[in-house]
C-alpha cells in the first residue's frame, strides 16, 4: 500500500469524517433547547477526532504524532458519553454511530501503534 500523501488518504481519517457527518445528522433532531448544550458539545467532540488526525498527520516526530492521535482518542470517548446521554434522554438511537465510533477507535489505535513501531 502506498504511503499517504495527505491526511485525506488515511482510512482512519475517512472513517472518522463519515462518522462526523452521521453525528451531524443524528444531532439535527435534538430538541432546540439543546442547541448550545448537548448538540454543540457532541458536535465539537466529534469534529475534534478527524481534526486531530489531520493535524497529527503533518507533525514530524512520532511523539508529536502520537500526542494528536491520543487527543483524538480522548475526543472519541467524550463523544461516546454524549451518545449514551442522548440515548438516555430519548433523543434517538445512536446504535450505528456507536459501531462507527468503535471502528474509528480500533483504526486509530492501530495507526498510533504503527507510528511508534520501529521501521524494519
Amino acid at each position: 500500500m502506498p504511503a499517504a500523501k495527505t491526511f485525506q488518504d488515511l482510512i482512519v481519517w475517512q472513517k472518522a469524517h463519515q462518522w462526523v457527518l452521521g453525528i451531524y445528522s443524528f444531532s439535527a433532531n435534538f430538541p432546540r433547547a439543546e442547541l448550545y448544550g448537548l448538540t454543540s458539545q457532541l458536535r465539537r467532540a466529534a469534529v475534534s477526532v478527524p481534526a486531530n488526525i489531520a493535524e497529527g498527520f503533518k507533525k514530524k516526530g512520532p511523539a508529536d504524532k502520537k500526542r494528536f492521535f491520543n487527543i483524538a482518542q480522548g475526543s472519541l470517548e467524550e463523544s461516546r458519553y454524549y451518545l449514551i446521554l442522548a440515548h438516555d434522554l430519548h433523543y434517538g438511537d445512536p446504535g450505528g454511530l456507536v459501531g462507527q465510533l468503535d471502528e474509528v477507535g480500533r483504526l486509530l489505535n492501530a495507526y498510533s501503534a504503527a507510528i511508534l513501531s520501529p521501521v524494519s
